[in-house]
């Protein structure tokens, strides 16, 4: 498959990857700049809308700090993607980026797969306790 990686803003990139049905799309930021609110629900709507797709796996392994303003930018973006019949699904997650997803009482909305192909099956391996 062909990943394109694409500049956010400065110091964000998205590298994109089209998958049968799905977008693949990985957020990384640079450290300097993880405190910025870049338009990442705007540009992943945009690059779904030329993709053709509502599939969409945003992979955040390379995501440091999932802060606030990032966090209204995934609702945004789910609020979008469900409204258009489609499917959004979160993977790669630090424990504390989890952490903060369920601390907003968001993480029914945005459950935490471990990679790509857990996303797309829609499969979590239960947590031991």
């Amino acid at each position: 498959m062909n990943v394109t990686a694409i500049d956010l803003a400065p110091g964000w990139t998205l590298e994109v990857e089209r998958g049968p049905d799905w977008l693949f799309v990985g957020v990384s930021c640079q450290p300097d700049r993880m405190w910025d609110n870049p338009p990442l629900g705007e540009m992943v709507w945009s690059l779904l809308e030329q993709n053709l797709t509502h599939r969409l796996v945003l992979e955040c392994d390379r995501l440091q700090i999932l802060h606030s303003a990032l966090v209204g930018q995934l609702v945004l973006l789910h609020k979008r993607v469900t409204s258009h019949g489609g499917v959004m699904r979160i993977s790669g997650l630090s424990e504390s980026n989890q952490r903060v997803l369920v601390s907003n009482r968001l993480d029914d909305r945005f459950p935490s797969f471990l990679d790509r192909s857990e996303a797309v099956l829609g499969y979590r391996p239960k947590q031991p306790r």
